[in-house]
């Protein structure tokens, strides 16, 4: 009883068309795919965006140690 055989959820299956209908579904199954598609870009975005960042920290903490490097030097001389 735990487990339901494939015809059982074919019984659920055709009682959910014939509540919903087959064009209500479809229309559920793309907005469904396009959330979907969404938070997919939005997690590529975010990722690329901290790549971004993590160079511009990178870039910046370099230009900062040339500039101590510089001012090094000529307090040196």
């Amino acid at each position: 009883m735990g487990s339901f055989s494939i015809w059982h959820w074919l019984i659920v299956l055709v009682i959910v068309m014939l509540v919903f209908g087959t064009k209500k579904l479809r229309n559920i199954g793309t907005d469904l795919g396009g959330a979907v598609k969404g938070f997919k870009d939005g997690m590529k975005t975010s990722e690329e965006s901290q790549d971004k960042a993590k160079e511009q920290i990178q870039s910046a903490e370099a230009s900062t140690e040339k500039t101590v490097d510089v001012q090094a030097k000529d307090i040196n001389k």
